[in-house]
């Protein structure tokens, strides 16, 4: 006998219209009229089923509860298979696999006199009860039905395109792209939602990455540019133990702002390769060949003079990209190289040593670990257990700004090992708890940070004196509803307990996150609404060694601001169709230090604390205070699913009132337009 209660509702056919359909045909249900069928072949697909179907060992060990959709389809030859199972554990997913199998071949549905395939939805309710073939069943959303031409094209192009959705392959990191698959994680019990890149088999469980990109393509393209333009990767190879695809991208863009520039624009050729061996082995590898001219607050930044800041021996440093040369009279000429390889070596664990970036947190920034620096050397290890998720990452990061000790013409290399714990306390809260060491030196890495389970603070304290520096930390998130989640985070650079009464202490170094994220917000679908605070003590994120800080590439590694800050955030995200738009508001304070004088208030991490303004009377925002506020608009189109390719326009405005001019920022208005197509790639931070 069954043991627990399924909840099964089957959509009508998802993809016919209704003119002339006949619903596929069970033996018992044959000579019934055609209204009728509908009803018995629900009725008796809903008893082949739970008469087979038995809930696995681990799910009843674990008490999951919680709503299974499985999707499934019965062929043009009248045979039952199954097309995808969102659900966290394999075990049912093999079990619902197996229960399809052992359904009769029937007679398939019909369309004007010719068999179709028909798609189906099985809700199945866990807890499972006994009586759940009694219960009674009705057809629930109907799914928009589009021509049958339509639909085989879809589904041909759809199967040989999107070959990396089954793969163990980065899905490239954009807050975008990434709200829906967070909803379908959120919604979801037992997931991590903090550690980014997911993978493309990570979020599969959770969301159908093919049918949702099925709906974009054009199957009426005939000819091959058609569907290299709106459908399909450039090239492609699929053989039985390996596949790649390439591409060949564009960032191609064009605007103006409200400063004597002509124009501004950015001209990125992009060579993109992803593919898999076997079943273990996965690798990606992307080219960025750019030139560029940006707003006027940006190329200041490009080219800020400070030894803290501008890379040896080049001309300047674009934000989240690298080093640049000069490219004209006034632009940018700055290439880019990322890569990876990935080992999965079962279900639980992956490997991946590679050049790029990651983020920690469930924010739009992160004080943990962010992606606004440029790409690194990294090797990363993600083990999902139970209700354990752990990351630990080790990064061989470059500070242009400072010389090697053995070679004046070499940049300064430093090391940082980080690791990340996140525990689903219960199925709303979860809990993450955050390490990092850095350290410095012509040695390398120290092999003792290589041990994934070792606590780095004491490691880093026993290795000597100010040899290193660590940074420990504590997130949180809690489910509010199946809609809205609440996050924080909480990082300590160093404390002065013994006096604790005094926070205007400078040794207290912290800093910490709260924010909000409304999925379907106000019961609008697909809309996305953000809130988010964030606020940095002054000299968090610096050591005495400016090598040692919390940075790479003269850029901090979790947020954009530094520290000596605070800042609010409201994010709204909306898409319908190819079509998609944000708006963003950010109001914020900080603190600067004065042109030409060697102390330092604390916002720039890159400074040593050592030349610190004072020892107590230590407030957020001291120094040269800068009031900003930036706003900005975009609306994106969507091109070609199989490699994101976008069409966008864009209008910010950033308004910046420090109390004493920056050299590196100016002060005022600053209204940017700009248009252009795009392939989305990674995070662009200028909101700054």
């Amino acid at each position: 006998m069954i043991k627990k209660y399924v909840f099964l509702v089957l959509l009508l056919p998802s993809i016919f219209l209704a003119q002339e359909e006949r619903y596929p045909v069970f033996d018992v249900c044959k000579g019934a009229d055609i209204e009728a069928l509908k009803e018995c072949f629900y009725t008796t697909a809903r008893k082949y089923f739970f008469a087979e179907f038995k809930t696995p060992t681990v799910v009843e060990n674990e008490k999951f509860n919680g709503i299974v959709n499985a999707i499934f389809s019965v062929s043009i030859e009248g045979n039952f298979k199954l097309i995808y199972v969102n659900t966290p554990y394999e075990e049912i997913r093999e079990e619902v696999k197996r229960v399809f199998k052992v359904f009769p071949k029937i007679t398939p549905a019909f369309y004007n006199n010719h068999s179709i395939e028909m798609k189906f939805e099985l809700p199945i309710n866990f807890p499972v009860k006994q009586n759940s073939s009694s219960y009674k069943v009705k057809p629930s959303i109907e799914i928009k039905k589009e021509s049958l031409l339509d639909v085989v094209a879809k589904t041909r192009i759809a199967d040989s395109t999107f070959l990396e959705h089954s793969s163990k392959l980065n899905v490239p990191f954009t807050h975008r792209n990434y709200v829906d698959y967070e909803f379908a994680l959120h919604k979801a019990k037992g997931t991590h939602t903090a550690s980014k890149p997911y993978t493309y088999n990570e979020v599969n469980n959770y969301y159908n990455l093919t049918e949702e990109k099925k709906k974009f393509l054009k199957p009426n393209k005939k000819t091959w540019l058609g569907n290299k333009v709106w459908n399909e990767h450039l090239l492609q190879v699929k053989k039985e133990d390996y596949w790649f695809t390439v591409d060949f991208l564009f960032d191609v863009q064009v605007g103006k702002d409200n400063s004597d520039l002509a124009y501004t624009y950015n001209n990125s050729r992009i060579l993109n390769v992803n593919g898999e061996i076997g079943n273990n082995f996965s690798f990606s590898t992307t080219y960025f060949e750019s030139q560029g001219r940006f707003s006027e607050y940006i190329n200041s930044y490009i080219t800020n003079p400070a030894l803290s800041f501008k890379p040896k021996n080049s001309e300047g440093l674009v934000p989240g990209r690298g080093k640049t040369k000069g490219f004209k009279t006034d632009s940018h000429d700055y290439p880019v190289a990322e890569a990876y390889l990935a080992f999965t070596p079962n279900k639980h664990m992956q490997f991946q040593f590679g050049n790029g970036k990651n983020f920690i947190g469930d924010g739009y920034r992160s004080f943990i670990l962010s992606d606004v620096s440029s790409p690194s050397t990294y090797l990363k290890m993600k083990v999902d257990l139970w209700k354990f998720q752990y990351t630990n990452i080790w990064m061989w990061n470059t500070e242009p700004s400072i010389s090697s000790i053995s070679d004046s013409n070499e940049h300064a290399r430093k090391y940082v090992a980080a690791h990340y714990l996140s525990v689903n306390i219960t199925d709303k809260l979860n809990l993450g708890f955050f390490e990092t060491a850095i350290s410095a030196g012509e040695n390398g890495i120290d092999a003792g940070f290589l041990n994934p389970i070792i606590f780095y603070r004491s490691l880093e304290f026993n290795r000597g004196e100010d040899a290193g520096n660590a940074i420990i930390g504590l997130t949180g998130k809690y489910k509010l509803t199946n809609n809205i989640s609440l996050y924080s985070q909480l990082i300590i650079d160093e404390f002065s307990f013994g006096n604790f009464a005094d926070m205007s202490d400078w040794k207290h170094k912290f800093a910490y996150q709260m924010g909000a994220k409304y999925f379907d917000a106000f019961k609008v679908k697909n809309l996305f609404v953000q809130l988010e605070y964030n606020r940095a003590r002054p000299y968090t994120f610096a050591h005495k060694s400016p090598i040692l800080n919390y940075g790479n590439y003269s850029q901090p590694l979790g947020h954009l601001w530094g520290a000596n800050f605070w800042e609010a955030i409201a994010i709204a995200r909306y898409k319908k169709d190819r079509w998609s738009g944000s708006a963003k508001v950010i109001l914020g304070k900080k603190g600067f230090d004065l042109d030409g004088q060697i102390i330092s208030y604390g916002g720039d991490i890159y400074q040593s604390y050592e030349n610190r303004s004072g020892d107590a009377g230590i407030e957020v925002a001291q120094g040269n205070t800068a009031n900003i506020f930036i706003a900005d608009v975009q609306a994106n189109y969507l091109i070609n699913p199989s490699n994101n390719t976008n069409f966008f326009a864009s209008l910010s405005l950033r308004k910046f009132s420090p109390n004493t001019t920056i050299s590196s920022s100016p002060s005022g208005r600053n209204v940017w337009f700009s248009l252009g197509i795009k392939a989305d790639l990674f995070n662009w931070y200028f909101d700054f």
